[in-house]
Formats: C-alpha cells, structure tokens, sequence
C-alpha cells in the first residue's frame, strides 16, 4: 500500500490534535495505559477486570425501553464470556452531520466502539485526523479471532489500511443494497399505458407522473421534501443517462458532485461541469415542475413521501433497494392492496450500478480508548457469537421477536413497529451467517438481490484516500455555489436552466473548481499506481 504524507500515528494524532482543537490526548488512553485484557504466560487472557464498553451508534435514542432492556440480557451474556459490559452512546439524526464528528473528536476517553463508513461517515477522515487506533494483525487475531478470519478469508483487510496500517473493521460479510431509485405504484404504471406496469427507462416516469396527476384526485405524483432533498433527481438522471460514477467520500458538502467514468475510470472529472448531459436533466425537471409532479412550494417542504405513498396519497417515494424490499414492498401491499409496489433503479437502463460498498458499515476503536483489548473481545461477539448477535440485533425472544416454525423472524402478537422497534443500530457488524430472514420483507428480495449482482459492477474506490485537508476551503466555496444552484435546478424552478448552468459553472470555477479537480487527480494517480 501505498504511504501518505501523515507515516505515523503519532503524527496523526498530532494534526488531529492542531486541527480539532481537543484531540490532544488521542491514543494516551488505550495506547499508553497499562491493558486491563493482557495476555498470560499460558496464552490464556487475563479478564479479571470487568469493563463497560461504549459504542458510538447513529439514530435516534430509544424512549419505549427495549434497547434498555435487551442491554441488561446482553450484558448478562458479556460479562459471563468476557466480564464486560456495553454501553450504546446516541448520535441523534437531527444533527448527526455535526455531532459525529463533535463527539468522536472531542478527546473522550469512555468511547471505545466507534460506527464509522467510508462512503457517508468520515472514515478516512478520521483516519486521518488520528481519531481511530490502528490495529494490527497480532492484536486482531488475538482479542477478535473469529472476526478476524473471516475479514480476512474474504481478503478485505486491505481496503481498509492507511500507513499500512488497518483503521477499522469492515461490515464486508453482510448483503445490503443501497443502490438508489423510485418507488412507484404498478397498478398505476400499468394504468398509465406503460408495459407491465413497469417504468424501464428515466424518461418512462413523466408518463406515470403525467397519469397521477391527471387522473388521481388528491395525489400529488411525488411528494418530496425538496428541503431535505436538494438534489431531487439530477444525479439520478446522470446515473441513468451517463457511464459516469460517484466518487463516493468526495463530496463537496453535502453534493456529490465528483465522478469518474467506465470508459475512464482513472479521470476524475464532474458532470455537472463537463458533460451536457445536466442540461437535459435540469430540463425534464422543468417540465416535470410544470406538470405539478411535486407541490409548488417544494423546496419548504419537509414532509414525508413513504408514509403518503402508504396512505395513497402520494404516488412515489425515492431511496434506495433495501428499503424497498424491507419496507416500501411490504408495507404496500398491506396498506394499499393491489397497488403492486415497484422500483426504478438509477442506471438500471444501462448497468450503471454499483455492488454494495464493504465499508458502508464498519467499526474502529478509538484511538483514546482506555480497554481496546476488552472492545474487540466485545465486538467479535457481537458479530459472531449467536447469542449476542441476536440480543443486539433483534432483541428478547418472545418480546422483541420470535422465530417462526420456518426458521425466518417474525414479531409477537400485537407488535407493532411504531412503537416497539428496539433500535439499537449495530450498523458495524451485521453478518449473513448469523443473519434471520426476516419474514415481512417481500418473498421476492433474493430474486431481487440476484437480478442486481448480475448487472452491478465492483466499486473499485473503497481504499481511494484523499488528501481534504488540501482542498478543504475551496470544496466548502463550491459547496455553497452549489447550494445556491442545484435546488433550483433539481426541481425546475428557473425559466432558463441553461443559463443557470453556465452561470453555476462560472461560479464553481471561481471557487477552485481545477485546483480541488488536479489535487483529487493526484490523489487518484497515485492510488492507479498503487494497484
């Protein structure tokens, strides 16, 4: 692998340290104490201390007791086989984007566990900064074996080194689509004059707009929240409608907004500035604003779609392949009979998608962790141990679930999700072989997952690191370019989206359009070469 500039943690933690402010004590704790969890002469390890291991989780915080609950049965299990104990620490949706990285980087010394991601979660980021304890083989086979081969049967630890060095532990033995598309209704579709009742083609879905909105009284043809989502469909459209991809992780604020392509998948580039494919796109926005696909004060609107698809009052909803099979399908079928619940894939037209990411989910240990040792005990079970598998992902038998006579997940009488879920969003280290087939996802998810594996391509960028420190300030300008833009764009509110364009491209070059583009090229180069 290749090495950056930052060649040892020490250095690390301190730009973490100069950087955040607070880091300074990053890696005192864990590194430089004595360990709670040695190892004995006879090989054996020493467990006499009990600990409380804390897990960073994104989501919003239990209030109806379940997690509670199944902590005090899990830690009944964890203290038996490790003598330790987990504790969950919450960061809540509402400002996630802030106060991850508030807390991770905050120097705490009681986070051990961290949930961390490459793609949405800053996980080379805080690589970087130090925020994360490099974890080596010896130290990996020794407290979390089990997890250990099988990461490496898969041949997955080296997407996740920096310096050489492995950062965190990926999610890479669970299946997950998160391939992106609209949810639309098929008796509609069908209804619209469209074959099947199946939207194949971008373009197809003005037809079933056209068809809500004209003959579906008190249907809005897609209700988004344009407030939340500020690119509506633009980067869908490219998707459908280009060979380009994302570059996951390079995002300038919240945009995606830097690609590569198949024909030249070493060229980072960005349709939004090189490709007239986005005229296109921002004009079937326009039209589709005309037709009232979405309501007129759409960029204010924070509501939610799903559930006015699921009361019939909104035609379409939008996000990606497993909550389609896990929720959308499901949940329609029961809540509008014979609607018949389909998905439109971005670049399902052109096999532009991507297999699911290994690292969409992954865990690390805090570099100020005071009990590394005793947390990847913790964590191997977790992600191995039945038991504990399913005390932290499903609950208490007979409360939370129960499992079926044909071996899938199903819930008590009277449970409902609403107001039973448990929550607790172990997102670091879910595993197929362990993993109950849940019962209420539609019968037709494998068929599904299968279809998508045949026609998906590797995403070969999981280990690209950039250097962000290097483009921070121009990244941010060109944010806020496009904040001012891409919202207009994405739901067709400008008489001339052609003009806007180039005013928007005028404006991002202004902001460091080709310096962030030659240092992410250099970046880039350097990884080609590394292959």
């Amino acid at each position: 692998m290749r090495k950056k500039n930052l060649t040892k943690r020490t250095l690390a933690i301190l730009m973490a340290a100069i950087t955040a402010g607070s880091l300074a004590g990053c890696g005192g704790g864990g590194n430089n104490a004595k360990s709670t969890t040695a190892v004995n002469e006879d090989g054996t390890i020493d467990t006499s201390s009990h600990e409380v291991i804390n897990m960073l989780v994104l989501g919003n915080k239990p209030t109806n007791g379940r997690c509670e609950a199944m902590l005090e049965e899990l830690n009944k299990v964890l203290t038996e086989k490790v003598n330790a104990e987990l504790k969950l620490t919450y960061v809540e949706w509402a400002d996630w984007q802030t106060q991850y990285n508030v807390q991770l980087l905050s120097g705490d010394d009681s986070l051990d566990i961290i949930t961390t991601a490459t793609d949405w979660l800053y996980g080379w980021e805080n690589t970087q900064k130090g925020a994360f304890l490099p974890l080596s083989e010896d130290m990996l086979k020794t407290y979390a074996p089990k997890t250990w081969e099988q990461v490496d049967a898969d041949g997955d630890w080296e997407i996740c080194k920096y310096n050489d060095e492995i950062s965190f532990i990926p999610e890479d033995h669970y299946t997950q689509y998160t391939n992106h598309g609209i949810f639309y209704r098929g008796d509609w579709a069908k209804e619209a004059g469209l074959t099947d009742g199946t939207i194949n083609k971008f373009d197809e879905m003005t037809t079933y707009f056209k068809y809500v909105k004209e003959n579906k009284d008190g249907v809005i043809p897609w209700d988004v929240a344009g407030k939340n989502n500020t690119v509506g469909l633009l980067n869908a459209y490219l998707a459908s409608n280009t060979d380009t991809r994302v570059l996951v992780g390079c995002n300038a604020g919240n945009y995606e907004f830097w690609f590569t392509s198949a024909a030249d998948p070493y060229t980072v580039m960005s349709p939004f500035m090189e490709d007239d494919t986005i005229y296109a796109a921002a004009d079937l926005m326009k039209e589709w604003n005309e037709i009232g696909v979405w309501r007129e004060d759409v960029l204010n609107f924070d509501g939610d779609s799903r559930e006015e698809m699921f009361a019939g009052t909104s035609g379409a909803d939008q996000h990606h392949s497993q909550t389609y099979y896990s929720q959308v399908k499901p949940n329609m079928d029961i809540k509008q009979p014979g609607s018949d619940a389909k998905m439109y894939a971005w670049g399902q037209e052109n096999n532009n998608i991507s297999k699911p990411l290994k690292t969409h989910g992954a865990a690390a240990i805090s570099a100020n962790s005071k009990h590394p040792e005793r947390a990847l005990m913790v964590y191997d079970l977790l992600r191995n141990d039945e038991e504990c598998y399913r005390y932290i992902n499903y609950g208490i038998e007979g409360t939370d679930y129960i499992v079926a006579e044909d071996g899938r997940l199903d819930y008590p009488e009277g449970w409902d999700k609403s107001t039973d879920n448990l929550d607790a969003n172990f997102w670091c280290g879910r595993n197929d072989d362990l993993e109950l087939e849940n019962s209420f996802n539609w019968t037709g998810t494998q068929d599904m997952i299968d279809g998508l594996n045949e026609i998906a391509y590797d995403y070969e960028y999981e280990n690209l690191i950039v250097d962000k420190n290097a483009i921070e300030a121009q990244q941010a300008a060109i944010a806020n370019v496009l904040s001012e833009y891409l919202p207009q764009l994405a739901y067709g509110k400008y008489d001339d989206p052609h003009a806007a364009i180039d005013e928007m491209r005028e404006k991002v070059i202004a902001a460091g359009y080709e310096d962030v583009k030659a240092s992410l090229q250099k970046d880039m180069d350097a990884f080609k070469a590394d292959k």
